[in-house]
């Protein structure tokens, strides 16, 4: 039997747990561009929405209603011109496993993938984050109930790079913000 020549882990269902998230930008016209950003009162943390994907529920779909409960505003994905290695949706035989820049995808632009593990225990969260805009009519601090333990707030896009509790996060609005921008 032949080992695989890449580096290869495996996880059970059990070990792992999938998540998503989203960064909600106000694209309003005529308004400079912000984000939001959520406060989690029990840790004084500023964080990015997100949360785990429910059984049966798609990546996106639970991207946006992590968003919606934990900031209180209905949005959509939108669309940004980026890199992927996934083929096209019109694939014509092989192609290459190479990167291709496509317009207009609403795919995740960034995987994280963070160990849980403690006491020799290997789990792992998986999260994918996708780019999404306030949708039509939706106007910053009008939202909804966010869930109580947050708090919702957008900022210019430079002071919520600042605000933001933890690197991977800037990191991941970094490159939500090069998309958008783009």
């Amino acid at each position: 039997m032949a080992t695989s020549p890449n580096t290869t882990t495996q996880y059970t269902s059990g070990q792992f747990v999938e998540s998503s998230g989203a960064i909600l930008f106000n694209l309003s016209r005529g308004q400079s561009k912000t984000v939001c950003l959520i406060h989690y009162h029990a840790k004084d943390e500023w964080l990015l929405a997100k949360g785990r994907r429910n059984c049966g529920e798609s990546r996106q779909e639970a991207a946006l209603r992590e968003v919606r409960e934990e900031t209180g505003y209905k949005a959509h994905l939108y669309p940004v011109k980026m890199y992927s290695r996934a083929p096209p949706s019109d694939e014509q035989g092989h192609m290459p496993d190479v990167p291709r820049l496509y317009p207009d995808m609403t795919e995740p632009f960034m995987l994280t993938m963070r160990q849980l593990g403690k006491d020799g225990v290997n789990d792992i969260k998986i999260i994918w984050w996708f780019i999404a805009a306030l949708d039509d009519g939706v106007v910053p601090g009008s939202g909804g109930s966010a869930e109580e333990q947050f708090t919702p707030e957008f900022f210019p896009l430079k002071e919520a790079l600042e605000k933001l509790s933890f690197q991977n996060d800037r990191d991941v609005l970094q490159k939500a913000i090069s998309l958008v921008q783009s």
